[in-house]
């Protein structure tokens, strides 16, 4: 999945979808609202992609993480909410860990140079991503059939990409590398973000529902937006969700991380009290 709009186009549809929802926002207040609280657990299996240039004796192994992994070794994903009136805190966690390993490879390339006929590789590629939103939030619109939450609050990502190789096969014409060895790329950043998330309710008891969620942001990576949207079931106890939700990072294509995208499946299960 190859999505990369540019900066302006997202912050123009979220503009156009906040000032669409902005009479709504004027009505009056409840003083004396009570204390709204929301937690979800579930579980994303994304594809994961990106290019990331790995170091190794004065040049860079290169490597497409669509191409190698398919692997979701371990992960942890949840969110959680408070509310009072219009005005809230949100928050969404996600850990995940991912891992595989190919034989016979020709999925790289050596400083930028592709890997000429006869030439392959054992490779194993690992990444580790801690992703923490937290963002206040403010209700734009409530009415019988949605409900629209400005948010806004900063993104973190803490990642950890390690990769092992051992090349055969004749070199002689690349660039000078060991034909054996591993490495390892790290980088942790903030970004501010601006979105929005609610609910479109289907039906006249509205047990359905479609979540949704758009972000768009910048700060230490060049732009980053995640969107997410699907299909719910209310229940008494609460709801199941399932969605398709997608997270983009692009970077300075100086960086040993030059980008890095999740995407792929959700399912969960959300509370409300």
């Amino acid at each position: 999945m190859n999505i990369r709009p540019t900066l302006r186009t997202l912050t123009t549809l979220l503009a156009a979808a906040m000032t669409g929802l902005a009479p709504v926002a004027a009505q009056a207040e409840t003083a004396d609202a009570a204390w709204q609280y929301d937690a979800a657990i579930y579980l994303w299996v994304p594809s994961i992609g990106g290019e990331t240039s790995f170091p190794s004796d004065g040049t860079s192994i290169d490597v497409s993480g669509d191409d190698v992994l398919d692997a979701l070794k371990m992960a942890f994903m949840g969110t959680v909410g408070i509310k009072k009136d219009k005005w809230g805190l949100w928050s969404d966690l996600v850990y995940a860990d991912f891992g595989d390993s190919q034989n016979a490879s020709r999925d790289f390339s050596i400083g930028k140079v592709g890997i000429p006929a006869g030439v392959d590789a054992h490779l194993s590629f690992d990444i580790k991503a801690w992703l923490w939103t937290v963002a206040g939030t403010y209700e734009l619109a409530k009415a019988p059939t949605y409900t629209a939450d400005l948010l806004a609050g900063t993104r973190y990502l803490d990642l950890t990409q390690t990769l092992g190789w051992s090349i055969t096969g004749d070199i002689s014409s690349l660039p000078p590398v060991s034909r054996t060895g591993s490495s390892e790329v790290s980088r942790s950043n903030w970004d501010g973000i601006v979105g929005v998330k609610g609910e479109i309710y289907l039906g006249d008891e509205h047990k359905w529902f479609v979540p949704y969620y758009l972000d768009v942001g910048t700060g230490q990576s060049d732009l980053t937006w995640q969107a997410n949207v699907g299909i719910g079931y209310r229940y008494s106890w609460g709801a199941l969700v399932a969605t398709y939700r997608y997270l983009d990072y692009e970077f300075d294509s100086n960086d040993a991380v030059q980008s890095l995208d999740l995407s792929g499946p959700l399912v969960g299960a959300a509370f409300r009290w």
